[in-house]
């Protein structure tokens, strides 16, 4: 019988899921954020409870003392931002593997068949690891089975030993932009020259009705626009009807959060742009002259 420990809050319990699918196993749970009420119905044994805020370094050490103490098989968390930052610390520190976006997971003798999306989602990949190692899922994708157990709980208080202390925490201001459910999308890269020159794909947006997307360089490196706009595999996953990227390369990394779209169409002055062998459609020309016109034909067709 093997350790798995997972680490999360109360409400990613979907990990259990994932845990559960290892067969006869011990499931512990670090508990950050919540009180562990209701997770001894899903098999877990024990849950220890973060008291405070914590960072993710202070976290990492936490989990390791663990992981030492218990000899996890296995060490499972969710795939945001914090544990993302957090995870790697804990795998580099047990030597251990880190596996992030996994989608199944089964015993296979000593080791473990380990399944996760991998090359920027666009294939599965099955990798045999030893343990332990680290795997990163979304919670959202597993559903626990309920297997009643008694549970005990210790209050872990985590010790600060972060260059950085957490006074607060705040959330994120948003700009009220929900791209995760358009159903039509313009979505600008660097193509576009400066800032002002982003008007261009906010006509065409308005004249079709879609909501404004962006790769990584726009939101994150010249701050055009807000996060909320970032499509990609750090920013948002969409899945429009209508996906119209406009001076986008098409890396990896923004594929990664669009491809579910139904119908891509792809602008590029770059013939040899990735992008065209990921699109429905693709336009080979410069923004500065195609978009206009698109615009002021669909203005005209639609009557807008």
């Amino acid at each position: 019988m093997v350790n798995i420990l997972i680490v999360g809050s109360q409400g990613d319990y979907g990990l259990v899921g994932l845990a559960q699918r290892v067969g006869d196993a011990v499931v512990h749970y670090l508990v950050v954020g919540g009180d562990a009420t209701g997770l001894e119905r899903y098999g877990v044994s024990k849950a220890f409870i973060v008291q405070g805020v914590v960072d993710e370094q202070s976290l990492a050490n936490a989990v390791l003392e663990l992981a030492r103490a218990n000899n996890y098989a296995l060490i499972i968390s969710p795939i945001n931002k914090f544990y993302r930052t957090a995870m790697p610390m804990v795998a580099q520190s047990l030597g251990a593997p880190l596996i992030m976006d996994v989608t199944d997971l089964k015993p296979s003798g000593d080791t473990f068949e380990v399944s996760f999306n991998g090359i920027g989602s666009r294939a599965q990949v099955t990798a045999g690891v030893k343990q332990p190692a680290i795997l990163m899922a979304p919670p959202a994708r597993f559903k626990p089975t309920e297997k009643p157990t008694s549970m005990s709980k210790e209050t872990l208080q985590v010790k600060s030993v972060g260059q950085v202390k957490v006074v607060s925490t705040e959330e994120k201001a948003r700009g009220g932009v929900r791209i995760e459910d358009a159903e039509l999308i313009v979505s600008v890269g660097r193509g576009f020259k400066k800032k002002e020159d982003l008007q261009l794909a906010f006509d065409l947006a308005k004249v079709l009705g879609a909501e404004i997307g962006c790769s990584r360089p726009i939101a994150a490196d010249l701050k055009w626009l807000s996060e909320d706009h970032w499509v990609g595999l750090s920013g948002h996953k969409v899945r429009p009807k209508l996906y119209m990227a406009i001076g986008i390369s098409g890396q990896p990394q923004h594929l990664a959060g669009m491809m579910e779209s139904r119908v891509v169409v792809v602008i590029n002055n770059d013939p040899n742009a990735p992008f065209f062998k990921n699109c429905d459609y693709g336009v080979v020309e410069d923004l500065y002259k195609f978009v206009p016109a698109l615009t002021n034909k669909l203005r005209e067709l639609l009557k807008k």
